[in-house]
C-alpha cells in the first residue's frame, strides 16, 4: 500500500510537470571601454530562468563577470567597483578573483517567486521595486535607483523583499513592499494608484531607520495631442553622514517631464530636475551607501533631453542631454548607435562627454568611448 501510494505520488508530480513551463536564456554582454585614459574590457555572461505553472512563477538570474586590463584593474576606479556590494541580508555576489591582467566573480542579480491572479500579486525573493514615472530622474525611487551616467543604467542591485499587490478595480491598485537591508534592519514601503479621469495619480510612502519619504506621481496625456505628460516628487528626510558625524536633512525633489513620438519615427523626451537641497562632492562620497545616493545631486536645478530615432529595423540611434545649472554650469552628453545584426546579435557604440569647467559637476571626469557587443543563444 505505501509503495502504491508513493507512486501514485510520483505520477501526480510527473503528470504536473507536464503543464509547467519553464524557459530559459543566456547572453553575453562584452564592453570594451576607454575611459580616464584607461582601457579595459568588461564580459558578463547572464543565464535567465523563468518558471510558471497556473498562477505560480519564479525566476533567476546569475551572471559570471570578468574584467581585462592590467592598468585599470590596479587603479582606483576598479577599487571603488569592488566596495559597492547590494544593501541585502546575504552576499549576492563572490568575492573577486583576480588572474594575471584580469578579474572575475559570480554574481546573483535576481532570484524570487511568486503568485498572481486577477486581484492579487505577490513576488518574495531577490527582485527590482519600481517607483516613479520619471524616464530620466525618479526621486520617489529609494529601492532600486539607476545610474543614469552608466553604459547600462538600468543594470541594478536587488532588494530583498516581499512585495504585494491588491488590484482594487480595473484602474486602481495598492502595493505593499517590506525589504531587509544588509544591517539586518527593514525598509517598508506603502503606494497607492489610480486613475482620476484624465490622469494616473500615485501616493507613494517609505520609512525605514535611517529615511522617510513621502511622494507623488502623476501621469497623463495632454487632450488629443498625443504629448505624455507627467510629474513627480518626494519629499525626504535622510540621516547623512557629514565630517562632523550623522545629520538629518530635509529636502523636496521633484521632475515634470513629457515625451511626444513625431510620425517620422522620432521620440522626445523632455525633463527637467529640482532639487531644495545641493550636496556637495565631500558630503556624496561620505554616502556612497546611502538609499538616497540618486537623490544626493550638487545642483539645484538640471533639465534632460533624450532623443531617440530608428533608421531601419536594423540601426537605431539615440542621445542623452543632461544641462546642470550651477555657479558652473556642465553637461553630460551620451550619443549612442546600435545595430541589430539578427536575433542573435547587436552592436552599440557610443561616447559619454562630460563638458564643463575643471570645478564643474561634470567637469571633472573625462570622456568614456565604448563598444558593446550582446550575444543571445
Amino acid at each position: 500500500m505505501i509503495i502504491k501510494n508513493k507512486i501514485v505520488i510520483l505520477l501526480f508530480l510527473l503528470t504536473s510537470s507536464l503543464f509547467a513551463e519553464f524557459e530559459y536564456k543566456v547572453d553575453n554582454t562584452n564592453i570594451t571601454i576607454s575611459q580616464d585614459s584607461l582601457l579595459h574590457n568588461y564580459d558578463r555572461l547572464r543565464f535567465r530562468g523563468d518558471y510558471s505553472e497556473n498562477s505560480f512563477f519564479a525566476t533567476v538570474i546569475g551572471d559570471g563577470v570578468n574584467y581585462l586590463g592590467h592598468n585599470y584593474i590596479n587603479s582606483n576606479r576598479f577599487e571603488s567597483i569592488k566596495s559597492v556590494h547590494s544593501d541585502t541580508p546575504f552576499k549576492t555576489q563572490s568575492n573577486f578573483k583576480d588572474y594575471g591582467d584580469g578579474s572575475v566573480y559570480a554574481k546573483l542579480y535576481r532570484l524570487y517567486g511568486g503568485y498572481e491572479d486577477s486581484d492579487n500579486r505577490v513576488v518574495v525573493g531577490l527582485q527590482n521595486i519600481t517607483m516613479g514615472v520619471g524616464r530620466i530622474w525618479t526621486p520617489t525611487n529609494l529601492f532600486n535607483h539607476k545610474n543614469i551616467y552608466a553604459i547600462e543604467a538600468d543594470e541594478v542591485f536587488g532588494v530583498m523583499a516581499i512585495s504585494y499587490t491588491r488590484y482594487l478595480d480595473e484602474t486602481s491598485h495598492v502595493t505593499f513592499v517590506a525589504s531587509q537591508k544588509a544591517d539586518h534592519s527593514f525598509k517598508y514601503a506603502a503606494r497607492y494608484k489610480a486613475f482620476l479621469g484624465f490622469a494616473d495619480f500615485a501616493i507613494d510612502a517609505v520609512s525605514s531607520n535611517d529615511t522617510e519619504m513621502i511622494g507623488y506621481e502623476i501621469e497623463g496625456n495632454l487632450a488629443d495631442t498625443g504629448v505624455l505628460l507627467r510629474s513627480e516628487g518626494a519629499f525626504i528626510e535622510n540621516s547623512l553622514n557629514t565630517q562632523t558625524g550623522e545629520n538629518k536633512e530635509n529636502f523636496f525633489q521633484g521632475i515634470v517631464g513629457a515625451d511626444y513620438g513625431f510620425e517620422n519615427g522620432i521620440t522626445v523626451v523632455g525633463e527637467a530636475l529640482y532639487g531644495s537641497k545641493e550636496f556637495s562632492y565631500q558630503e556624496i562620497l561620505l554616502n556612497l551607501d546611502s538609499e538616497i545616493l540618486s537623490d544626493l545631486t550638487s545642483s539645484h536645478f538640471y533639465t534632460g533631453l533624450t532623443l531617440s530615432y530608428s533608421f531601419n529595423i536594423f540601426l537605431d540611434a539615440s542621445l542623452l542631454y543632461i544641462e546642470s545649472y550651477n555657479d558652473k554650469n556642465s553637461r553630460f552628453i551620451s550619443p549612442n548607435l546600435t545595430y541589430t545584426l539578427n536575433d542573435n546579435n547587436s552592436f552599440m557604440i557610443g561616447v559619454m562627454i562630460q563638458d564643463g569647467e575643471v570645478a564643474s559637476e561634470f567637469g571633472m571626469s573625462d570622456n568614456t568611448y565604448y563598444f558593446k557587443w550582446v550575444l543571445s543563444f
